[in-house]
């Protein structure tokens, strides 16, 4: 049996420092809770989102959570952190495995334009196998938005997608909707976690590969310990959601020729009439 244990840190943060928050939050819930495999925090969780506080990686900071990972043996997201590369800055989640060491790092391809100013955007896509049990994908925040993000990582073969977040706008409804989306177009787990407090809305929230929320978290600090049943996966891909729709094998072997993605870049049809991305200006009265 192919299963992974989480727990998922709806933290209620400040706009600050709360690294040692954080590592008292993470100790706290594997003593509570010792059979937890993997942790994960939400988006910019550590020092909020604020590029001038942007660290180096690897350094002083990603060191704390790889001790942590290999002080208690676990996989650790630790939501994203602001990382300075050169003259570049990007939103990026380290994924730490239970020897304390970072096998892979995610730059949010997305970044939230125009309003996430000074950030670059990654180029990358990441996926990562916790060895006999699965291979999961990360993604961040509003990658999401974009369903050819989750849909590439599905094609990598990741049967969970884990997408840490910072929401704290009216839209919280629409992106819980896109995690079922997300979830059911490519069966798959898809578990999206938010900060609460002043920080953000809360309502984390985890959807099963047939598109069945089996978690949803309120708007406050919440500890969501949750199982990844990576089998259930793979029998909803053979068989179907519900017994019925094989998406991934349609999409695999109908011989539809999408051609907006042959040149996107260059050719960007009916989009081109849309105008500058740029932060709407006030209308007059």
């Amino acid at each position: 049996m192919a299963h992974l244990s989480i727990a998922a840190l709806q933290l209620e943060l400040n706009i600050e420092d709360n690294l040692s928050l954080i590592e008292n939050e993470i100790r706290a819930v594997l003593k509570r809770f010792p059979f937890v495999q993997m942790v994960v925090l939400p988006e910019l969780c550590t020092y909020g989102p604020n590029p001038d506080l942007a660290v180096r990686m690897p350094g002083e900071v990603e060191n704390c959570f790889r001790s942590l990972a290999s002080e208690h043996q676990v996989w650790l997201i630790p939501g994203s952190i602001f990382e300075r590369s050169e003259a570049k800055i990007y939103n990026t989640a380290p994924v730490i495995n239970p020897a304390g060491e970072v096998v892979a790092r995610y730059r949010k391809q997305y970044p939230f334009c125009p309003f996430e100013k000074g950030v670059s955007a990654g180029d990358q896509f990441v996926v990562f196998d916790v060895p006999g049990i699965g291979r999961l994908g990360v993604i961040i925040c509003y990658d999401m938005w974009f369903p050819e993000m989750t849909r590439a990582l599905a094609w990598m073969g990741a049967e969970a997608v884990i997408c840490p977040t910072l929401t704290n706008t009216v839209d919280r409804n629409v992106e819980l909707a896109m995690a079922q989306s997300n979830a059911v177009t490519n069966q798959l787990y898809f578990l999206n976690v938010n900060s609460a407090g002043r920080m953000g809305f809360g309502r984390s929230v985890f959807v099963g590969p047939d598109g069945i929320v089996i978690h949803q978290a309120s708007s406050s600090r919440e500890i969501i310990t949750v199982e990844v049943d990576f089998d259930r996966v793979r029998r909803v891909r053979e068989r179907g959601s519900f017994g019925l729709t094989q998406t991934l094998k349609s999409f695999r072997d109908h011989p539809v020729d999408f051609p907006q993605y042959r040149h996107a870049m260059g050719d960007p049809g009916a989009f081109g009439k849309l105008g500058a991305l740029a932060i709407p200006e006030k209308e007059p009265l």
